[in-house]
Order: C-alpha cells, then structure tokens, then sequence
C-alpha cells in the first residue's frame, strides 16, 4: 500500500525528531497525535526524559500550505507583551517543523462550568487587556476593509451558496451588501489594538500557575477594532452562557480596559453596540468557514457548533434598526419566522 501524503509528512517528522540536539532527550519512538486545527496544521506530542520538559510538542506545517513565519514572528511579539505563549525550542521552517513548549491538554472547552467560568474568563481578559496595552502600529497586518470584506464574503459564498444550496434573490443580496457596509463601517471606525483574531475556549489553555492561561493558534495576528477577541471570546462557536453573564464579564473587562488607559468608549453602552456589531461580522464569516471545511476539506465536526453562532448572529442583528435588511436575509435563509423587535 502506497504512503499517504500524511504519512510522509509523519516519516518525515520522526526523522527530523530523531536528529535533534541531545539536550532535549527526545523519545522519537514516543510520538502520538496531540491535535489538529481547521488548517493544515497538525500537532503531535512526545516524550522527554530532561529534566525541564516531560514532554513536548511537535508542530507539523507543510510548508506549501502553511507559512511558519507568522507563527514564530507572532510567538515574539505576544510573549513580549506578557501572554503564556509555548516557547519555540527549535524550529525548521523551510520544513514546516516547529518543537514547542507543551502547555498541557486543559483546554478552556474542557475545564469550563459554572464554577470555574468566572475565574477563567477573569483572566483571560486579564491576557487580553496586557495584550492590547502593549499595542502599536506597523506590527502586525492591518485588519483593513479588503480582510473583513473577503472574510464577509465567506458566508454567501460557503454558507448560503454551497451548505445550503440557495440563490439569494437581487434583492436579498443588496440587502446583505449594504448590511455589510454598515458593520464594516462600524469595525473600522473601532479604535485599533493588537487582535489575536481567534481568542477563545479551544485556543486558550489552563495552566496551574499565574500565567494562566496559555495562549495558542495565533499566528493571523492583525491590528484591529479592540472588541474583536473580546466577543471571539464571550461568544465563543464552542461554547456559551446567558447573556447577562456574557454582559457581566464584558462589563468587567471594559472597567479593566478604562484601568488600563485602553481606548474603549467611556459609555459601555456604546462599546457593547460595537462588541455586537463586531460580532456579527466575526459570526457570520465563521458559518462561511464551518461551511467551507465541511464542504471542501471533509471536516464535518464544525457543523454541530453552526447553530450556536447562528443564534448569536439573529439575537444581535434583531436589536438593530439600521440592519433589519440582514435580519430578512439571515431570516430567509433559515426560513425562521420574523421576530424583529429593533431595540436601537
């Protein structure tokens, strides 16, 4: 039977692992699978008889679909600014190899309830705020109107068009075009800090130390609107809470940013107006992506999480006047009756 492309890339690992400077005291023969993500990334863990490390982790990027150079010029940039990145122990990039500190298997989806969400969710905001205070321009790529338009774009094109197999009316999408200008003019108009741009429960890990938590999956990196990983975070695909517990952690956050000299409105509710209206533009480009690694890369498993975001995306858009045109579009698509009752 002929190797896969999959299992050359795995051949490929253990050779690399096996020559690898002595001080790490690698047990190549110790390689099982850690995770993977909804790129082509994949993440494997391994032993180690040295004294620092039991273990470690292996990340295997090919380099003709994955660019290492993000990941390991963002891992710099984060730690510097305080967060509890794994440390980059060696890496290969023209391979697409990285061995990198392993931060544990406690992902935040896996520890949280009701009685550990205040505590995790105090500090990653706690990372978040240390995060955006470090801020400043020309680091990372801006998060510019052609990112949000394409990533807008995601869901006519994979969501509506390929998962639910619809031809939106021309009314429907000058409807939706107009919805999006509105919500683009919002997140740009945002002011600008440091965005992680996928802050949440399966990226964030618990650590039993002080430098919780341990902050993964962050190499797309932008400069952008400040209520962007806060509502990634409080709206998460994977998980979620009642609303006013979403608004409590938000107020706290919000206290703590003001504290910290961020620039976030000096009226909450006009930042939670913003905390909405940016994730509705996160929300609706994650059912074009769910759909896409359904439809074209066979992950199935993200279609579970669909109508948790679709839920947050109808409860938000419904509180608005100025987007009752994406209301009768997101309404039609599901064929859900109206229940449009415009709060602002």
């Amino acid at each position: 039977m002929n190797a896969t492309p999959a299992d050359e890339r795995l051949t490929q690992l253990r050779q690399w692992t096996a020559h690898l400077p002595a001080r790490f005291a690698l047990r190549p023969d110790s390689i099982r699978s850690a995770s993977d993500d909804a790129s082509f990334r994949r993440y494997f863990r391994l032993d180690s008889d040295a004294a620092e490390h039991r273990s470690l982790i292996l990340m295997d990027a090919p380099p003709d679909k994955e660019d290492c150079a993000p990941f390991l010029y963002a891992a710099q940039v984060l730690a510097q600014a305080g967060l509890s990145v794994p440390r980059v122990l060696h890496a290969e990039p023209a391979l697409g190899f990285l061995l990198l500190e392993d931060l544990g298997d406690d992902t935040y989806l896996a520890c949280l309830d009701d009685s550990t969400a205040d505590g995790l969710y105090r500090d990653a905001c706690d990372a978040l705020v240390r995060l955006q205070g470090a801020s400043r321009p020309g680091v990372f790529p801006d998060y510019d109107r052609a990112l949000l338009t394409r990533e807008l774009a995601l869901y006519p094109d994979w969501y509506v068009g390929r998962h639910k197999a619809l031809e939106l009316s021309s009314a429907s999408r000058q409807a939706l075009a107009e919805s999006f200008d509105c919500l683009i003019a919002n997140n740009l108009a945002q002011p600008r800090v440091f965005v992680h741009r996928d802050y949440h429960s399966r990226n964030l890990m618990r650590l039993q130390t002080s430098r919780n938590p341990g902050v993964l999956d962050f190499q797309d990196a932008v400069y952008g609107p400040i209520t962007y990983d806060l509502v990634s975070l409080l709206r998460d695909a994977y998980i979620d809470w009642p609303e006013a517990r979403q608004i409590d952690w938000a107020i706290r956050y919000w206290e703590k940013a003001r504290a910290q000299g961020l620039p976030v409105q000096d009226d909450f509710g006009e930042f939670y107006r913003d905390f909405e209206w940016m994730g509705l533009q996160r929300q609706l480009k994650v059912l074009g992506i769910f759909a896409r690694l359904c439809h074209r890369d066979g992950k199935r498993r993200y279609l579970v999480d669909m109508p948790r975001v679709l839920a947050y995306a109808l409860a938000a858009a419904r509180r608005y006047g100025a987007l009752s045109g994406l209301v009768r579009v997101l309404e039609e698509v599901e064929q859900t009756e109206s229940r449009s009752g415009y709060t602002f």
